[in-house]
């Protein structure tokens, strides 16, 4: 009965729970923050016109593991005015003043004493900025505005920023999160030191990691505190603030390197801006970017047009003002290292490194696969794998074992059995139990191509169309496609993307000439409780992003620890599970990364010719097969040399031929049962690397310099 959290979206939230999970468990002192989304991103409910949000109600019952900390709380102020003190400090004065309020959620480790903290903020006003005289005088709404203002910062998870009043929702939270997080922070570190103070011991005490670009504002923050409130000098407040924070990038989409318009920062965070005006100056000696390229220049500010409107590039003030820059895979750091902050790695190349992601095998083999938990402990001989990874490769000698090879597939088929009554229950869709289960489960965005996997399947299902029944099921072992993810609500083709896969199905799933030889699946608001099942139960799962797109990717991850055969580019992790588990173990296919801008560059000079198969797949869908949705945006995305939302950018015509060659191999593959369980094994043993205690230890190592503390 207990709801998923509703606090993050995809990878980058899921990764932090098996970040917190590791550091519980490995007994290092570490605290998670973040803010307490009341409605989530959003519910996902799938309707005949594709995918329809409404919010989510997880915190309708109460939240059993949270404990409100009424008695900490911290002043968050937004708008006013800078002034100079008589003191010569600067002091931000008058503007709105709301309150955010800890709650928290213990973190335990695994067989461990250890119990870590997840600090969550929600965001209110004091009982005083109740208007009572206009409550009394019947202006109800005016009354409780400045409690709306306030409650609305926590609302929903990454808010709609079309309009300004979104963007300006967007910086609140965001500065919200970094404000409260830091006072906090350093409310601890006063206490402890009590009359010993000394700001210089602060970044051996504390070190912050930035997930992403959403906390860059601890920076200036950390400098505003330092400076204006605890009264240190810019050379000193400079020094600590570069020591203690590092920034993790997580993705290499233009669009995710966030930029915000210095105007709306201007008028939200004076003082701020005026902070990261000082860096921008401060780093002004360093050598300039190449000008001619203005997504990489290298201050914090745009100058290269002064007709457009200035912006803070987020991810540049992070590199700038961070001691450590870490990439998320190792194909991923390079780019990161070689394209995307190649100046400031020429400038700073000790402060750049890779930590590969990865993911808790606690809940992801243990809790979530106690069937096959069980099978590797006997095989291996303890359940020592659960906290050392490393002895799942013993395995490897048992592959060809035909006792561990038939409780391997009865594990595999009891799972699935647990995902046949689940998508029966979530669908009404009846699926076969004997049937292949290929997975692409994963936010919907064009660069993981979706498109490509639903195109294939499209031609699949053509091909059988064109065939006697008889060839059929000589030619194709039967598959059930499933597909789940939420595509944001303001991301229109990715939602065209959902109504498509769900039109397929439609047609597909009631066609009796097919059967049970193909059946696809959209299971409607993809979610960790979902994962749980569907994971034990894969037996093909699709990472095929373009390449040279995809930082990571962790569910990658998970699918081969349960014993999931991949089809994938070499993009992201996918390079390093290949190498593990070994490249016969991996249907690999498509372009490589370096190949990417010399590919699009050729399709721009009207050089690329298509291949048949793709062209004959378009028109299939364009002859209403499929119903009477009207696909042309869609396929037109696909088509052309140039212009926006045209010329098949994430190259899905390019890799298609390459594609459905290599599908051709996993039926092949999939024949041979003995064959496959051995791959199977395999894609279990070569996954000890990719344990989140690793990933810990390093940063632990590297990065945070601190050492595990096991409580007595």
């Amino acid at each position: 009965q207990e709801p998923d959290p509703a606090l993050g979206n995809g990878g980058l939230g899921r990764l932090a729970s098996c970040f917190l999970d590791s550091m519980a468990t490995l007994n290092y002192p570490a605290w998670g923050y973040g803010l307490r989304y009341r409605y989530g991103l959003f519910k996902q409910i799938i309707t005949k016109d594709g995918q329809e949000e409404v919010a989510e109600n997880w915190l309708e019952m109460g939240n059993p593991w949270e404990i409100v900390r009424n008695d900490v709380s911290y002043p968050v102020k937004f708008y006013g005015k800078v002034v100079e003190g008589t003191d010569g400090r600067k002091h931000w004065i008058g503007g709105e003043n709301i309150k955010a309020v800890a709650h928290d959620v213990p973190i335990p480790g695994y067989k461990t004493k250890t119990t870590n903290n997840l600090r969550l903020w929600s965001t209110t006003v004091p009982s005083q900025n109740f208007d009572l005289g206009a409550f009394n005088a019947g202006d109800h709404a005016k009354a409780n505005e400045a409690h709306l203002n306030a409650e609305k910062i926590c609302h929903v998870l990454y808010p709609g920023d079309e309009s300004s009043e979104g963007k300006i929702l967007r910086l609140k939270q965001q500065y919200t999160l970094c404000s409260a997080s830091l006072q906090d922070i350093i409310s601890r570190f006063e206490s402890r030191a009590g009359d010993s103070l000394n700001w210089e011991d602060f970044p051996s005490k504390v070190a912050v990691q930035m997930n992403d670009t959403h906390p860059t504002l601890c920076i200036p923050e950390l400098m505003r505190i330092l400076m204006d409130i605890k009264g240190l000098s810019w050379n000193e407040a400079w020094s600590i603030t570069e020591r203690t924070v590092a920034y993790t990038n997580h993705t290499v989409l233009p669009e995710a390197l966030e930029k915000w318009s210095l105007d709306i920062m201007q008028k939200l965070l004076p003082r701020h801006v005026e902070i990261i005006e000082t860096i921008d100056e401060e780093s002004e000696e360093a050598p300039d970017a190449e000008k001619e390229d203005p997504e990489y220049e290298l201050d914090p500010f745009a100058k290269y047009d002064p007709q457009l409107p200035r912006v803070v590039r987020m991810a540049n003030l992070c590199v700038v003002g961070g001691h450590s820059v870490n990439g998320v895979a190792e194909i991923h750091s390079e780019i990161v290292k070689q394209d995307v902050f190649n100046s400031f790695y020429e400038m700073w190349p000790t402060k750049f490194q890779n930590k590969t992601n990865g993911v808790t095998p606690r809940r992801w083999i243990r809790f979530c696969n106690p069937e096959l938990s069980a099978i590797i402990s006997k095989w291996i001989g303890s359940d020592d794998w659960i906290l050392n990874t490393d002895k799942l490769a013993g395995l490897k000698k048992f592959a060809d074992d035909e006792d561990l090879q038939s409780e391997w597939r009865t594990a595999k088929r009891n799972n699935k059995m647990k995902v046949v009554s689940l998508i029966r229950d979530k669908t009404g869709y009846v699926v076969s139990p004997d049937a292949m289960f290929d997975v692409q489960v994963k936010r919907i965005h064009e660069y993981k191509r979706q498109l490509l996997n639903i195109l294939g399947i499209v031609y699949r299902y053509k091909k059988m169309k064109e065939m006697s029944a008889k060839d059929r099921i000589k030619s194709f072992v039967p598959r059930v496609c499933i597909f789940g993810g939420k595509a944001f609500a303001t991301y229109v083709q990715a939602k065209r993307i959902v109504k498509f896969i769900t039109d397929v199905a439609a047609t597909v799933n009631y066609d009796p000439d097919i059967g049970d030889l193909l059946k696809v699946v959209f299971v409607p608001d993809y979610n960790v409780s979902v994962a749980e099942k569907l994971i034990p139960a894969s037996e093909l799962s699709q990472h095929i992003s373009t390449a040279g797109m995809e930082a990571s990717g962790t569910s990658n991850m998970k699918f081969a620890m349960n014993g999931c055969i991949l089809i994938g580019t070499l993009d992201g992790a996918n390079v390093e599970i290949r190498e593990e588990v070994g490249e016969e173990n991996f249907f690999l296919f498509g372009a490589h990364a370096p190949e990417i801008a010399g590919l699009r560059q050729e399709r721009a000079e009207g050089k690329f010719v298509p291949d048949p198969r793709f062209e004959e797949v378009k028109e299939y869908v364009r002859s209403g097969v499929f119903g009477t949705s009207n696909y042309d945006e869609l396929m037109g995305s696909l088509e052309g040399n140039e212009g926006y939302g045209r010329a098949d950018y994430f190259l899905v015509g390019k890799d298609f031929p390459s594609y459905i060659e290599c599908q051709e191999k996993v039926d092949e593959a999939y024949r041979d049962q003995k064959l496959w369980t051995r791959m199977s094994i395999l894609n279990t043993a070569g996954s000890p690397k990719f344990s989140s205690d690793r990933t810990i230890h390093e940063y632990a190592k590297d990065i945070w310099d601190i050492s595990p503390v096991i409580m007595p």
